[in-house]
């Protein structure tokens, strides 16, 4: 009985990575991966922080209270990423963003992951994508919305959402080619680990569908105009936590920090929500007024509203 009981189970590890400034966001995505979860999943949060504070290490473990799970906060050995930190990319781009490239010493005693950035919504349970068949490969992935990344290497893909069979990652020795490719590369890194990643195991990434990790920065610019995402990853400089920025599906991110201890009362939630749509149109306007003009306006138009209302899918 007990055999059958843990067959019936589906174990999906998922991994983050935060300082302090970033917790909120940390367990909002929590928040949503639990809300979208089925009833059989047993899932495990592995969180590897630098310098997040007891009360927000509280508030995190206190959303078991949406489905209970385990979860654990690791601290990583800084050191261990000294190299990693003469890297030039952008400001926001923190240490812990590193750290999923020494996961193997790092999660010693589990064998798979889905790494998930900070900045990202779940909208579906993630035991399809967990299980993903990798065959030889060690990490799976969605293509970078960057052509010109993808132009040079085909299975460029984005590192915001990656599945990591660790023991894999060990077999192939990933953490010190790694660190090798990096030390040699260093002056010439534009995108930080997302590139590393991309340029060491070359060849060796599975591809998932788009649904997976839904690059979205505004309106025109997604990699995928579907209306059920499966996970949206809100790659602009500005994210949803920042007023009037251009993030579409933006309100899927307040939806879910409704269920955190971070919630908003009725007049914020109003702020972020309704008001800050309207602020985000006219912002966006401001930016690019000849939006009417762009070819690639009516083509986001057209997948995201008129074929959805041509199949019938808009409400549902």
């Amino acid at each position: 009985m007990l055999e059958m009981l843990k067959n019936k189970q589906n174990v999906i590890n998922v991994c983050l990575a935060c300082d302090n400034n970033y917790a909120q966001y940390a367990g909002v995505v929590i928040a949503s991966v639990l809300a979208n979860s089925d009833e059989n999943e047993v899932l495990n949060f592995y969180i590897l922080e630098n310098g997040v504070s007891s009360e927000n290490k509280e508030k995190i473990r206190s959303l078991t209270s949406i489905k209970n799970c385990s979860i654990f906060f690791v601290s990583p050995n800084n050191e261990m990423f000294s190299d990693y930190l003469a890297i030039k990319t952008h400001d926001y781009i923190s240490l812990p963003t590193y750290y999923r490239l020494k996961l193997p010493t790092i999660l010693q005693d589990v064998s798979r992951v889905i790494y998930l950035d900070c900045d990202v919504i779940v909208n579906h349970s993630l035991s399809e994508l967990f299980n993903t068949e990798l065959g030889d490969c060690p990490v799976a992935g969605v293509r970078d919305i960057n052509k010109k990344a993808i132009k040079k290497n085909p299975s460029y893909v984005n590192a915001g959402v990656l599945v990591m069979d660790i023991e894999n990652l060990r077999k192939f020795n990933a953490e010190q080619k790694f660190l090798t490719w990096t030390i040699e590369n260093k002056s010439s890194i534009k995108l930080g680990d997302q590139e590393i990643i991309n340029e060491v195991l070359k060849g060796c990434i599975k591809i998932v569908p788009d649904e997976w990790n839904v690059q979205s920065s505004n309106f025109t610019n997604r990699s995928s105009y579907t209306n059920a995402p499966k996970i949206v990853h809100f790659v602009a400089r500005k994210k949803p936590w920042h007023y009037a920025s251009f993030s579409y599906h933006k309100n899927l991110y307040f939806k879910y920090l409704q269920l955190t201890p971070w919630q908003l009362d009725d007049t914020e939630y109003k702020h972020w929500t309704k008001d800050n749509q309207r602020e985000s149109i006219i912002a966006y306007l401001k930016y690019r007024p000849f939006i009417l003009f762009r070819p690639r306006f009516y083509k986001a138009l057209f997948y995201t509203y008129v074929i959805p209302l041509i199949r019938g899918e808009l409400n549902k």
